[in-house]
């Protein structure tokens, strides 16, 4: 059962907080930007009104050009310099705050169990964390960039059209508001499994790609090049005919947008032509109806996107949130303490009734005690799957045992933290791993 993406909201808003003061700074921008733009139509209204002024009157040379044109530019430049400042102003918040949410993920993956990095395929885990980042950008560009100026516009403009005319005017917009919002968030949120089902597919494709890649030297052995790519054309497949239903649904969406906008327009036009037929309106004011729409539908165009995008940034960063929510198996106690190891050099170790299981169903370790001695050699030798690895693993903690006991010079490994545990010991791994770095870094 998929949970509600809005919920991550919430998780999102102390991120910002933050950078409340830059949020109220854009927010003022924003305003100021859409007062502009709304200030535009109404500019070009006097400005087509007063192209009625007799020929060879000075006031066609002087008011005209001069005065309304002037102020119809700098509305113009007034809407973008605006806009761009509040983009300017916000974008340090968008960053940091995706930059926080990363860092955090990062660090807390790093706290997470060796199970937990066991059990998840690398691949779909980076893709649900790079996903989630770009996630945030989206939903903040989107929320404050598309759809609260729009909420602005559209309030602005019903006002003054139900001022300035009439209701028919402001009810025939909001109406055709109401029904193009409709459609568009009923048919989106109809589309919306066959973008989830292309983000799941895409994810196990790039999966196996990966898996492949990451065990390049496993496929040679086997010689199974053609088997790898036969199983990566399978899910590119999968995830081209999800692909086609998704741009098949985007084009039904997009057909219905238009016709709705069309007949809003047909009927505000109608209306407007009544008027000035009827010497009600002027030839300023059908352009200016006009203009009122345009502005209006020209974000609204995108809104099925905008909400489409919105849904998928709230679900990306539900996946996200989820990593950052995921309970440590092994975590230090409260009152954990730093490991004191005596003066004269190498500590004791030992091992008392220890009990380990992997999987309940298949006991490692049986009742095991022993201890090695400050500065002596232990060697544990035994058959492959023994457990000889685990002791090491539960040495370094990165398993609890389920009784029994790990002491460092009498100290249970359970009672100090972890990282002054792993700070004392020196380990040579079975498997030599290197980072894609310089020798110096590794």
């Amino acid at each position: 059962m998929r949970r509600n993406e809005w919920r991550v909201v919430p998780l999102l808003l102390p991120y910002l907080w933050e950078y409340r003061a830059r949020v109220g700074v854009a927010l003022l921008f924003l305003v100021i930007a859409k007062l502009s733009n709304v200030g535009v139509p109404l500019l070009l209204k006097k400005l087509v009104d007063s192209l009625s002024i007799p020929p060879g009157d000075v006031r066609a040379v002087l008011v005209v050009p001069v005065g309304l044109l002037v102020a119809y530019g700098l509305l113009r430049l007034s809407t973008s310099v605006f806009t761009e400042l509040r983009e300017l102003v916000f974008a340090k918040a968008t960053e940091g705050a995706s930059r926080s949410i990363s860092l955090q993920v990062f660090s807390h993956l790093h706290a997470l169990s060796l199970r937990f990095h066991l059990e998840r395929q690398t691949g779909g885990m980076t893709r649900d964390i790079e996903r989630g980042t770009r996630a945030v950008h989206s939903l903040i560009s989107y929320s404050l960039y598309s759809i609260v100026p729009t909420l602005i516009e559209v309030t602005l403009v019903l006002s003054l059209l139900a001022v300035k005319f009439d209701m028919v005017f402001a009810w025939i917009t909001l109406s055709a508001l109401v029904v193009y919002i409709a459609f568009t968030v009923s048919l989106t949120q109809w589309r919306t499994r066959f973008r989830r089902e292309m983000n799941e597919l895409d994810s196990k494709a790039h999966t196996r790609a990966i898996d492949a890649l990451l065990n390049y030297e496993t496929v040679k052995y086997f010689n199974n090049e053609a088997f790898e790519t036969h199983r990566y054309d399978e899910a590119l497949e999968r995830l081209r005919r999800a692909g086609v239903k998704s741009q098949q649904t985007l084009s039904l969406l997009n057909a219905g947008q238009q016709s709705i906008i069309a007949i809003g327009l047909i009927a505000m036009l109608w209306r407007a032509t009544q008027g000035v037929v009827a010497g009600r309106m002027s030839v300023g004011d059908l352009v200016m109806v006009n203009a009122f729409m345009i502005q209006l539908y020209i974000p609204l165009n995108f809104l099925g996107v905008i909400y489409r995008e919105i849904k998928q940034s709230l679900t990306d960063l539900d996946k996200m949130f989820t990593l950052l929510q995921r309970e440590r198996e092994v975590a230090d106690a409260p009152d954990a303490r730093p490991l004191l190891l005596k003066d004269h050099g190498a500590p004791s170790v030992r091992f008392d009734h220890v009990q380990f299981a992997y999987d309940p169903a298949r006991p490692i370790l049986h009742d095991v005690s022993f201890e090695i001695p400050a500065g002596q050699t232990v060697a544990v030798v035994g058959p492959s799957g023994s457990g000889k690895s685990t002791l090491a693993r539960l040495l370094y903690r990165f398993y609890d045992v389920q009784s029994g006991g790990i002491f460092i010079d009498g100290q249970d490994v359970r009672s100090v933290t972890q990282a002054s545990v792993r700070r004392a010991i020196g380990i040579v791994p079975q498997d030599t791993v290197l980072f894609n770095d310089t020798v110096a870094y590794n």
